[in-house]
């Protein structure tokens, strides 16, 4: 009966020896029941408060200005030039009685525009002149009459209207305003229809002009420029016939011309090297 012990020991061995083996593979091959799936994550209640978004960066500041160079100084401000105060004008005017306006009239139908009517002008031009005299009162008193004296036979050949001007300047620049400057003198051939005429009392020999008179002048054809923007001539007597041609001079006689020679191409120079700003034409820089 032994070997039958034999073989059943040998067959038990056998069994328990497979039986270990499947229960080594089962285990590897199943490890078990699955661990639970991780739970969701949780969302912040609604009510919690949101972190604050990071905070702005602050406005670059603005570049300053460059520092002077070392030894210099900064540039002073530009001072504000006030307009000089007008001139103070004395009113003595000339007798313009009815007769003087009707001769006036007669005078620009006759030498401007045959359907003139009265005696209105549009300032354009302004003439410096002067007296040939060295008395403001005489000059007045000259002025005054209503007919041109005879014995200046050009002049009155071509009509029996006296001379005059709107302006009388005396030696020691006062300024005496004779007529308002919308109306017609008889002062300059061709332009009296444009035209403020200034007549500065003395000549160019025993009574040049004044100082006086250059600043009177000076500050006379500021005022008038300030009051009268349509002015864009400033010129002497003498430089009239330069205009002859220009939109502005008009005279219907051919063979009415005069010459002559005041202020003179000195004063002029110095009048208007005093009013460069105002950009005011001469006799040679053409229409306005």
């Amino acid at each position: 009966m032994r070997p039958a012990r034999e073989d059943m020991s040998d067959r038990t061995g056998s069994i328990g020896h497979v039986a270990a083996v499947s229960l080594l593979w089962a285990l590897a091959c199943d490890p078990g029941p699955a661990a639970p799936p991780a739970a969701p994550p949780v969302a912040a209640p609604a009510s919690a408060a949101s972190p604050a978004p990071p905070a702005a960066s602050p406005a670059p500041a603005p570049a300053a200005s460059p520092a002077p160079a070392p030894g210099t100084s900064p540039a002073p401000p530009v001072p504000t030039v006030a307009p000089p105060p007008p001139p103070t004008i004395v009113e003595r005017p000339i007798t313009y009685d009815e007769a003087r306006r009707q001769r006036t009239i007669a005078y620009r139908r006759r030498h401007q525009d045959p359907g003139a009517t009265d005696i209105t002008i549009d300032p354009k031009i302004i003439i410096l002149h002067h007296t040939g005299g060295g008395d403001l009162d005489a000059t007045w008193r000259y002025f005054d009459r209503a007919t041109v004296e005879k014995a200046r036979k050009i002049i009155a050949r071509a009509g029996d209207l006296n001379v005059s001007a709107h302006f009388l300047v005396d030696r020691d620049g006062t300024i005496v305003r004779l007529m308002p400057e919308t109306w017609m003198a008889r002062h300059c051939v061709g332009l009296n229809h444009v035209a403020i005429g200034v007549e500065n009392v003395g000549d160019n020999a025993d009574r040049p002009l004044t100082d006086a008179q250059l600043a009177a002048d000076v500050a006379l054809v500021r005022d008038l420029k300030a009051r009268f923007p349509g002015i864009t001539h400033l010129i002497g007597h003498h430089e009239y016939l330069a205009l002859e041609g220009h939109p502005y001079f008009r005279e219907r006689e051919a063979d009415y011309r005069t010459r002559k020679g005041d202020p003179g191409p000195a004063f002029m120079r110095r009048v208007r090297a005093q009013l460069t700003d105002l950009n005011l034409a001469g006799p040679d820089l053409g229409p306005p």
